[in-house]
């Protein structure tokens, strides 16, 4: 069974361009399509393997801050992090002729308890937050 969700989309920008937002932490509240994240701790920081970052987050009227370490890097082209729970949110650029095909994905097959979030429903809910991320993101970067 396969314990990840993607969607993707087409973007007409640069890998470059588009890369540079996801590796900033302190932009992140500007493309969240789900509305959870509320704002950065890290301000203005360039994120690489290994690097941990904190952000001010909401689910419902809760608020909460976390924390996450990015586990899969390669500029340009790739970036996921993971928090405790260490399912990961993973951002994929593939240039082309067109831009750039971007796909988010939300992958709890190494999660510390997978079963849980498949109970919670996010498998089912994370798909359309994704969409309207890469909507926003296409927004911010596309001329």
């Amino acid at each position: 069974m396969t314990q990840s969700v993607s969607v993707e989309r087409q973007i007409s920008a640069s890998a470059s361009d588009i890369f540079a937002l996801l590796q900033d932490p302190a932009r992140h509240t500007d493309f969240d399509g789900s509305g959870t994240v509320m704002s950065s701790k890290d301000g203005g920081t360039q994120l690489g393997l290994g690097s941990k970052f904190g952000m001010s987050m909401k689910l419902g009227p809760m608020p909460y801050r976390i924390s996450s370490k990015v586990v899969e890097f390669e500029q340009d082209r790739l970036i996921a992090w993971a928090h405790f729970g260490k399912h990961r949110w993973r951002y994929e650029l593939e240039p082309n002729d067109d831009g750039t095909l971007v796909r988010e994905t939300f992958d709890w097959s190494t999660a510390i308890v997978p079963k849980f979030i498949e109970v919670a429903g996010f498998p089912k809910k994370h798909p359309e937050a994704m969409e309207a991320t890469l909507e926003r993101l296409a927004k911010l970067v596309e001329g």
